[in-house]
């Protein structure tokens, strides 16, 4: 059964699609390897983000036998490297920014230039 809200899923269907226990989607939450949305009531629901997360999970421990403590591991320095990234990015989108600035006749640089005599 498919939740109404933003296309979310609740356990007894990702339970089914991934052939898992609903207990095993509950260790995992404890364990804080997922973490599924909240109604008000309390039901969990699997949006697009955690259902991806699982997959990931899933993957680590039945296809290349990652126990749950190397998961944790390898889920944090996945979250770390994309928070790396981004910043990455947004450096890099200062640097063109302040590039195409000093190009058009700014007065400005990225670092200090000598003045000539």
């Amino acid at each position: 059964m498919t939740a109404k809200r933003s296309g979310a899923v609740l356990i007894g269907e990702i339970a089914r699609r991934y052939s898992i226990h609903p207990q095993t989607l509950r260790m995992y939450e404890r364990e804080g390897l997922i973490r599924p949305d909240r109604t008000e009531g309390n039901t969990r629901l699997y949006g697009q983000e955690t259902i991806e997360r699982l997959e990931i999970v899933l993957t680590l421990t039945r296809d290349l036998g990652v126990n749950l403590a190397g998961v944790e591991v390898i889920l944090n320095m996945k979250e770390r490297l994309e928070s790396l990234q981004e910043r990455a990015d947004r450096l890099i989108d200062y640097l063109k920014r302040e590039a195409d600035r000093s190009a058009h006749g700014s007065r400005f640089a990225l670092v200090k230039v000598p003045r000539k005599g």
